[in-house]
């Protein structure tokens, strides 16, 4: 496992790849068991991953009571990051979810416990919770920053016109985005805003829900045929994706699933893999060893390529460099 800087505005060594612990627990009825996650964070932890992205929300806080048992005795070892907005509660009343001060004060304070820790890492809103004045949301995590419970501020799934405004005002450092071959919305505003504001850019389901594996074609089950209550079908620009990594898998003697990875691997982000079982992360941690050519990476650019829209398609016919 490689390490690089979390962006430019920290120095902050990070593992290329980030572990999800998304499915830690049981709690919602489905899951990795104990067993099989101890597996999962020994071979993370020997691999020399070091940063682990959690949430409140995930699995009603058992996968961050999770983590925090694992990390106990080797605490300063390894990046935490973790999210608040959506709570740990089965049925929240109203008061208990969103970005405001109550939720920001509430929420930190139960992460803090179910990790095991007195700092958190990296903290961010889950999402945007579309009523909260900006204001509320930065002289919140702002605070934080101020008492020591948090090291640096993030934000997931926010719009790049407010994740701007709060980058401009208060040092941001995190942005969590969706990004993968066949979600690249975030190509027309978010990782340029990140770019440009130098962001640590987490990018989670890089294999789309296992849609990019492939598995789907062979009729496996997982997190997409749940969705779609029991089937699911490619559409064109989906299935033409999913052919171009079949090809490129055979030359390079990977999977089309640690080919997708790969793919992400040269955007300078880090990836966020998540894992019910040791065998998904062993074979996610092989797309570390893959180098794909120019050729191949212009090739999945090519099949997976958006339209970025107005203003920036008008952009390209007007600007010029004098």
């Amino acid at each position: 496992m490689k390490y690089k800087l979390f962006g430019t505005q920290s120095g902050l060594p990070a593992s290329e790849l980030v572990l999800g612990a998304a499915s830690f627990g049981e709690r919602r009825g489905h899951g990795a068991n104990a067993g099989e996650i101890s597996k999962i964070l020994a071979a993370y932890k020997d691999a020399g991953g070091n940063f682990i992205d959690v949430a409140d929300q995930y699995q009603l806080g058992e996968a961050e009571a999770i983590v925090g048992e694992f990390i106990k005795s080797q605490r300063h070892n390894f990046i935490i990051c973790t999210k608040y907005t959506r709570s740990s509660e089965t049925n929240p009343e109203p008061a208990n979810l969103g970005n405001h001060r109550k939720v920001i004060r509430q929420s930190v304070d139960a992460s803090l416990k179910r990790l095991n820790t007195d700092y958190i890492d990296i903290y961010m809103p889950h999402y945007d919770d579309g009523v909260t004045p900006l204001e509320e949301t930065i002289r919140g995590l702002e605070d934080l920053v101020k008492s020591g419970k948090i090291l640096y501020t993030g934000l997931a799934n926010f719009p790049a016109w407010k994740a701007s405004a709060i980058a401009s005002i208060i040092p941001l450092t995190a942005l969590q985005i969706e990004y993968n071959l066949v979600q690249r919305a975030a190509d027309r505003e978010l990782m340029t805003m990140a770019t440009h504001f130098g962001l640590g850019t987490m990018l989670y389901s890089p294999l789309a829900g296992g849609l990019l594996t492939g598995k789907y074609r062979k009729g496996d089950t997982g997190r997409l045929t749940q969705s779609a209550q029991g089937s699911f079908k490619e559409d064109i620009a989906t299935k033409t994706i999913i052919d171009q990594l079949e090809l490129i898998a055979a030359e390079v003697q990977a999977t089309p699933g640690q080919v997708a990875l790969a793919w992400t691997l040269t955007k300078n982000a880090f990836p966020i893999v998540g894992a019910r079982t040791l065998t998904h992360l062993t074979d996610n941690l092989k797309a570390l060893n893959i180098r794909l050519s120019h050729d191949q990476v212009e090739r999945l650019e090519s099949v997976s390529r958006i339209t970025l829209g107005y203003p920036h398609d008008l952009l390209k016919t007007v600007q010029k460099i004098y």
